[in-house]
């Protein structure tokens, strides 16, 4: 854990920033939000959407990021 309140909010910055880039640039990303397993219905007045293919991928990535960076 750190002990720095400094370091932590630099962290948590870089954070926030990599997710509103994320969410800026996502649909030009070919593969976010079209591999096999997102779940999508449509109706007649209702749509769901839940990317649960995207959102095992991105979890895997952030772990390895993650595995890779404690070593």
């Amino acid at each position: 854990m750190m002990t720095n309140p400094g370091k932590l909010l630099i962290l948590l910055g870089l954070s926030l920033t990599a997710a509103g880039l994320l969410l800026t640039f996502a649909g030009k990303i070919p593969l976010i939000g079209k591999l096999p397993g997102d779940l999508r219905i449509e109706r007649e007045n209702f749509t769901f959407y839940f990317p649960l293919g995207t959102c095992l991928l991105l979890s895997a990535l952030l772990s390895l990021l993650y595995w890779l960076f404690r070593r």
